[in-house]
Parts: structure tokens; C-alpha cells; sequence
């Protein structure tokens, strides 16, 4: 990863989840109650069971994120470092990566989730960095796309 980009440029806050799966973070947005922390928690429990690589925390609720020359890098906010909220248990406290590169967004309860998409849904600029995007439906468990984005090759 290389140095952040100007100190005049502070990160930005934004709402969303993300965790680190291998080598990169996958940015998880959506509407409040969208089950983004949830999405979250099921990429960790498949990363212990070697479904998929070994996935850590990166933030839940509010992350900050930041460019590179030609990276978005996501960081937990200082004060949820560690923290997940788990439906029925509350606020629990995990293990967390510092900082991770965003490879893959998923953005949950899309308007323009489709069955087959067109190739201009399946990517996203953020600040200006192109990143492969799911857009999921509202109702639709996002874990099988997300996992086959990370596990399979386009045909």
C-alpha cells in the first residue's frame, strides 16, 4: 500500500461495513437495516470455515476511506475499532484489521439489481477509483453472490 494521499485530503466518513478477505477489503453499503453488519459476519464465519480466504473486521457502521495513487483504502473509525453489532446479542467486539485496500463493493437493497446485469452495474468510481461492484436486491441473501465474486472467474 502506498502513502496516503496529501494530509489536506482527510479521509472521508462514510456508512458501511467492511472486512478484509485475503489481500483485500470488500465495502459493504446499503440502507440502515439493510443487514450489512450481517453480511459481514457470515464473509468472517466462511473465512474460518476456508470457504473463502481468511476474512478479518475492518469496520462496522462508519469507516473512514481514503485514496492512494490508485487504491481506496478503508480504516474502522477510531471510536468502533473492533466493534460489530450482531442482531439478538448486540454490540460485540472482534478481532480487526487496521486498514485494507477495497477490492470488491456490494451494495445491498440496490435499485438497479438485476438477474443478469449490464457490464456498467458491475463496477463503481469511488473518489475516483473503479472497483467491481454486486448490486443485491432487497430480500435476496447477498452471501452466494458475494462468495462467488471472490471464488469464480467471469464466463
Amino acid at each position: 500500500m502506498t502513502a496516503p494521499s496529501s494530509p489536506a485530503n482527510r479521509p472521508a466518513s462514510i456508512h458501511g461495513t467492511a472486512v478484509k478477505v485475503g489481500s483485500a477489503a470488500v465495502l459493504i453499503r446499503g440502507p440502515s437495516g439493510s443487514g450489512k453488519s450481517r453480511l459481514a459476519l457470515e464473509l468472517i464465519l466462511a473465512g474460518r470455515s476456508q470457504q473463502i480466504a481468511a476474512t478479518t473486521l475492518v469496520g462496522d457502521d462508519r469507516l473512514l476511506m481514503d485514496t492512494t495513487e490508485h487504491e481506496l483504502v478503508v480504516r474502522p473509525a477510531p471510536e468502533l475499532a473492533g466493534l460489530i453489532e450482531v442482531r439478538g446479542l448486540g454490540i460485540r467486539r472482534c478481532d480487526f484489521a487496521p486498514d485494507a485496500v477495497v477490492g470488491l463493493v456490494v451494495d445491498l437493497a440496490a435499485a438497479d439489481a438485476a438477474r443478469l446485469p449490464p457490464p456498467s452495474a458491475l463496477s463503481v468510481t469511488i473518489s475516483g477509483i473503479r472497483l467491481p461492484r454486486i448490486a443485491v436486491p432487497v430480500g435476496y441473501a447477498p452471501l452466494p453472490l458475494v462468495v462467488a465474486a471472490l471464488t469464480t472467474t467471469q464466463g
